[in-house]
């Protein structure tokens, strides 16, 4: 009897801390920290952004990023507790 208990309690703590970490709330990064992981795929300046509404979004608004690009970005927001959203925008001349 003792056994199944000490097993029953072991699983719900261990339920309760895999919960836990689900729900942290994404951090926003500043200006600078984007610019440099944007500088570092091989991007521009202004061309990733943290959306404040929904934190966990990652911009890249880009014309046809490389595929290096793309990985890079998903690779850094995946690390990050982030989803990457690639934005094609054509931006007139």
């Amino acid at each position: 009897m003792a056994d199944s208990r000490s097993f029953a309690i072991g699983l719900s703590l261990s339920a309760a801390l895999a919960l836990s970490a689900c729900a942290t709330p994404a951090q926003m990064h500043s200006e600078d920290q984007l610019n440099a992981v944007a500088l570092g795929c091989g991007l521009a300046l202004g061309e990733l952004i943290q959306d404040e509404a929904q934190k966990k979004l990652l911009l890249l608004v880009h014309n046809n990023p490389s595929t290096r690009q793309r990985v890079c970005i998903y690779e850094w927001a995946r690390k990050n507790g982030l989803k990457a959203v690639f934005v094609n925008m054509d931006v007139p001349s």
